[in-house]
């Protein structure tokens, strides 16, 4: 079992950078694939990044790519998103996720274990 705690949330201004973390408890996290995904109010979860276990292979969402990053370190069992060049509509609760498959995979069924989710409010 697994469980994850994600941190960094706020409330930034457009144009402005925000790096959320995501820690996990339990398990052995170099093992898991990782991945970040979000909820706007009103919408359907969506895939933002995902990274392999080994952080050799990251999986990005059109949308956010050239401004998000994902990194891991497996020695602090944490994960992390660097967001750039925030846009309104990037307003959404993120979540960070697992997969026993070590893979960067985009579909959230195929992630095993979820954090409780961060806030992050961007305005105009």
């Amino acid at each position: 079992q697994v469980q994850l705690v994600e941190s960094g949330g706020g409330l930034v201004q457009a144009g402005d950078s925000l790096r959320l973390s995501c820690a996990a408890n339990g398990g052995t996290f170099s093992m898991y694939g990782m991945g970040w995904f979000r909820q706007a109010p009103g919408k359907e979860r969506e895939f933002v990044a995902a990274i392999r276990r080994n952080g050799g292979s990251t999986y990005y969402t059109d949308s956010v790519k050239g401004r998000f990053t994902i990194s891991r370190d497996n020695a602090k069992n944490t994960v992390y998103l660097q967001m750039n060049s925030l846009k309104p509509e990037d307003t959404a609760v993120y979540y960070c996720a697992a997969n026993k498959w070590g893979a960067a995979r985009g579909i959230s069924t195929e992630y095993d274990y979820w954090g409780q989710g961060t806030q992050v409010t961007v305005s105009s």
